[in-house]
């Protein structure tokens, strides 16, 4: 008695199988292509389903990497003077913060901007604030490392940096920094005696090169 194997291979693999009758084994392979689009991965099916039933699993696990759940991350207005965090295009990999307040950053000087926000990053993760490109390179405006961790439910406030030899004017609701959700490892801490020798060894700055 024969049996039947439909396969699904991926598009680095070969794309289809030919019809062929292999006497010893009596295995029937036939033929399937399918676009690439649709192949998940390579897997093989008992003869006792339906071909049907085959190719709508197929487009199913296809798929699946599109249903899975979103990864949220919640956020709260601190007073009415907060602006909701957005995306400057769909691919952005921040979201834009806005100032809730009038500043004066000093030339050569700093100043905290509060947003009134307040988040709570996806488990695994935690909040970086960034730069604004288009302040740095017009306005020599920088942003202070900020480091928001999983369990701060302050105001996020964004530490400025005027590397101009004037004063730099922020308004309320003008965008001054972009926060950047990042997965992160918690390792546990774990004293030696000795570290494991590299081929680096101690070398620091400079040590693979100026250029």
């Amino acid at each position: 008695m024969s049996k039947s194997l439909i396969w699904r291979v991926n598009p680095f693999s070969i794309r289809s199988f030919s019809k062929k009758q292999l006497s010893r084994s009596k295995i029937i392979i036939r033929k399937i292509i399918m676009p690439a689009e649709n192949i998940a991965e390579v897997s093989c099916y008992p003869n006792d389903e339906s071909l049907s039933n085959k190719r709508q699993r197929c487009e199913c696990d296809a798929n699946k990497h599109n249903d899975a759940v979103p990864v949220i991350m919640e956020f709260a207005k601190l007073s009415d003077n907060a602006t909701t965090p957005t995306r400057g295009s769909p691919l952005a990999a921040g979201f834009d913060l806005y100032s809730a307040y009038d500043y004066i950053v000093p030339a050569k000087g700093k100043e905290i901007v509060k947003t009134d926000i307040q988040i709570a990053v996806p488990d695994g993760c935690y909040g970086r604030v960034a730069p604004r490109s288009g302040l740095a390179a017009k306005s020599f405006i920088d942003v202070g490392a900020g480091v928001i961790d999983q369990d701060y439910r302050g105001n996020v406030g964004v530490v400025l940096f005027n590397f101009s030899d004037t004063d730099f004017k922020v308004n309320k609701g003008d965008r001054i920094a972009q926060l950047i959700c990042e997965r992160i490892y918690i390792p546990q801490l774990c004293e030696k005696p000795s570290l494991d020798n590299t081929e680096r060894g101690t070398g620091g700055f400079g040590s693979t090169g100026t250029n």
